[in-house]
């Protein structure tokens, strides 16, 4: 990484080379001392500084500047980089405005001009903000960029992909300009987008979501052929699962499809999960979950699709949709369910263009005025509801039962009915979406008062449905009617065990019908669905598959 950088603006340019010069003769070897002579020109100096992932020590702003005095500039360099030291240069005379900014940008200095000789009043200053600034830096955080538009599918599938997966990233639009200079320096075009340029410089054009793991750093290749513990789907059941089984000993492997987290990995704020009387995101307990499942030394593989099970006595082999296989002593089904899509005409073409299926946080600021319209009545649409007031006019929640009271924690219904920005209209469905490049119109019917109407809607998030994702397995491990897995007693037929079911014993209680492989979460039949209770799933997974292994 280049060194921090010292950044200097003043409009007077003799002025703004003297400043340049003497803190280049005492800091030049440890910093890069950047100059500006506007405010402007500064702030542009500092969002490309800011695009590099590199590190802002000290500000130095003249504060008699046109269109943009230093105070202002000062405020505005903050939302860049809000622990970078501020000082501002004045005139004798302006000393009494120095003093107020000390409350408005949290001025940390300000020197008199001139400042001869500086190594009585320059340089002491510097020093004593460099130490400060050295005990709490900026943390170095080269930045993933991706450059798309804003209606286009494929371009939210990739920021979506990064949200979810936890990796920072900057958003920028083609037809803006430094969108387009990116793209011009990369030597791609609009047709290649959407492009993702790496921390390290490298541009992806329409990438693949393997492809764009691996060089985000993500990992999507085992470092074993063989695991006591394979876990598959990367949601609370199966992170607690990893967790539990990594920190026992058990050499883990977790494979997620696409990103760990799942459904509850989407939710805005969880705030009856236990321990966290403030709420907690799923973000940020997903975050925890993967760092203490890798503090264990599981490991994680992201873009993996585990394709097929085959019992091959005492192991399980894992086939992938590469066409590669691990093997392991034991596996925990964990793949969780996914939202139902809306048959509607006119919204599959529209999906990923104003019509999401799950939050989709990475929409809410693009939301900011505008009328939100949600479809469900459990949790997850509920807390959506929440988070996305905080940035549109209105959201509505369309349901089709006469009110939330049967499928909605209490908490949340308080919350939505105390917050005027958020409107619940029962007893009503979507049957049409519109729209060109994005959705503009929503069809609405409406039983109660037995006709449809069209409303202009640009955003819409669906939250219905849960439909288990396992289509995948074969016919040895058995599902219910609608896709379940069943696992224990409910597998014994008038007391007699599953079909091939090959050991002496009845399946334990979170077993399939194939031996050692286990469902935990909202993918096993009849499971409830919270977070608390996959993840309690998940470790009681892991004491059934340490039963399993101690009996072979």
């Amino acid at each position: 990484m280049p060194n921090p950088a010292i950044l200097t603006v003043d409009d007077d340019p003799a002025v703004s080379r003297a400043v340049a010069r003497d803190m280049r003769r005492r800091y030049g070897e440890d910093y890069r001392v950047v100059r500006a002579e506007s405010g402007s020109d500064a702030l542009d100096a500092l969002r490309e500084i800011k695009l590099r992932g590199e590190q802002v020590a000290v500000l130095l702003a003249d504060y008699r500047m046109p269109q943009m005095n230093g105070i202002q500039f000062l405020e505005a360099a903050m939302d860049l980089f809000p622990l970078a030291r501020r000082v501002l240069l004045t005139a004798y005379a302006d000393t009494e405005a120095a003093i107020d900014a000390i409350n408005v940008v949290d001025l940390d200095h300000y020197l008199l001009k001139p400042w001869n000789p500086p190594e009585e009043k320059l340089y002491p200053v510097v020093d004593a903000l460099l130490d400060a600034w050295r005990s709490t830096p900026d943390v170095a955080i080269p930045e993933t960029k991706v450059i798309g538009h804003r209606w286009s599918a494929r371009s939210f599938a990739v920021r979506d992909f990064l949200a979810r997966n936890l990796v920072p990233y900057r958003w920028l639009l083609a037809d803006e300009p430094e969108g387009g200079r990116l793209l011009s320096a990369a030597g791609l075009g609009e047709a290649d987008i959407p492009v993702v340029i790496t921390a390290g410089g490298k541009p992806l054009a329409r990438p693949a979501e393997a492809d764009l793991a691996t060089h985000v750093g993500l990992t999507t290749a085992p470092t074993l052929d063989f695991y006591d513990l394979a876990v598959i789907g990367g949601g609370p059941a199966g992170l607690g699962a990893a967790v539990y089984g990594a920190s026992e000993g058990l050499r883990t492997l977790l494979v997620e499809q696409r990103a760990t987290g799942g459904q509850a990995g989407q939710s805005s704020r969880i705030e009856n999960y236990l321990g966290f009387p403030d709420g907690v995101s799923g973000a940020q307990l997903t975050e925890r979950a993967r760092r203490q499942a890798l503090k264990f030394n599981a490991e994680l593989l992201t873009t993996r699709q585990v394709v097929g099970l085959d019992s091959c006595g005492a192991t399980t082999l894992l086939r992938f949709g590469d066409g590669t296989s691990i093997a392991s002593h034991s596996v925990v089904l964990a793949t969780g369910v996914s939202y139902r899509r809306l048959d509607a005409p006119g919204l599959a073409d529209l999906t990923g263009r104003g019509v999401f299926y799950g939050s989709a946080a990475t929409e809410a600021p693009s939301c900011a005025g505008e009328e939100v319209y949600i479809v469900g009545g459990a949790n997850s649409a509920g807390q959506a509801a929440v988070y996305f007031s905080r940035y549109a006019r209105k959201v509505h929640i369309l349901i089709r039962g006469d009110g939330l009271d049967y499928s909605m924690s209490r908490y949340l219904i308080d919350q939505i009915e105390a917050n005027p920005a958020i409107e619940v209209h029962t007893r009503t469905e979507i049957v049409g979406g519109e729209g060109r490049d994005h959705l503009e119109r929503l069809i609405l019917c409406e039983s109660r008062a037995g006709g449809t109407r069209t409303v202009d809607a640009s955003w819409l998030f669906v939250f219905i449905g849960a439909r288990p994702q396992t289509d995948w397995l074969g016919p040895a491990v058995a599902r219910d009617a609608n896709g379940f897995v069943m696992t224990g007693t409910d597998l014994l037929a008038e007391g007699r065990r599953p079909a091939g079911w090959s050991l002496p014993r009845d399946p334990y209680h979170l077993e399939s019908s194939m031996p050692g492989v286990f469902a935990a979460g909202d993918v096993r039949a009849g499971s409830v669905k919270r977070v608390a209770s996959a993840v309690g799933e998940g470790a009681m997974a892991v004491s059934l598959v340490h039963r399993y292994l101690e009996a072979q």
